[in-house]
């Protein structure tokens, strides 16, 4: 299911980003201004060609993360784009995973599922992907259970928007766990952050 979020179906796009630039026309550029459209950078309809609305958002996001303002999207650039925002198959993932973890939950707690999520990906103990995070094993009981293939409402991607723009509402937590529920005595050991809704989040 694409994320309906106002922004225009794109194609598939290659998992290898090579350096793009003004001029490039590819999937690639899609998956660029996609990514830079969910951190606000890009504020175009999304279409595919490496102009100058796209150059400028490279620009703005490459100052903002310490990169050489070149508008250039080379390699340091990517790699701070893929750990700081999501494709569109990816937005589809932690909307599954925020809605089926947190459906029911005050939005501040369904953002702060979705949080836990970007953190781990960030993290050094977990994978640096999402697929990598969601699926990996044991980690939620929603994917264990099969509820994760449940489709998302709005509200879902709205909140997986939210959480790739930066709002942590989790306080940079690892771990959540709803206390009435939860059977594991380790996830007790883990030092708790605070509590939205049913969850505790922790480190």
């Amino acid at each position: 299911m694409a994320c309906s979020l106002g922004f225009s179906l794109i194609p598939d796009v290659a998992e290898a980003a090579p350096v793009l630039k003004t001029g490039s026309t590819n999937g690639d550029v899609w998956d660029l201004q996609y990514r830079l459209k969910t951190l606000g950078y890009f504020t175009q309809n999304l279409d595919g060609r490496y102009g100058s609305h796209t150059q400028n958002a490279v620009r703005k996001f490459q100052r903002d993360y310490g990169i050489i303002p070149d508008g250039i999207a080379g390699e340091e650039t990517w790699r701070q784009l893929k750990r700081n925002s999501l494709n569109m198959n990816e937005m589809d993932i932690m909307a599954k995973i925020i809605y089926s973890e947190a459906r029911g939950e005050p939005y501040q707690g369904q953002v702060a599922v979705g949080a836990v999520v970007m953190n781990r990906i960030q993290s050094p103990l977990f994978p640096d992907t999402i697929e990598g995070v969601v699926f990996q094993s044991g980690a939620f009981t929603a994917v264990a259970d099969g509820q994760y293939w449940l489709v998302p409402n709005r509200t879902a991607y709205l909140a997986a928007l939210d959480v790739v723009r930066g709002w942590d509402p989790s306080g940079g937590s690892l771990y959540y766990f709803n206390p009435n529920t939860a059977t594991s005595e380790w996830i007790w050991t883990r030092p708790q952050n605070l509590k939205i809704g049913k969850h505790v989040f922790a480190d």
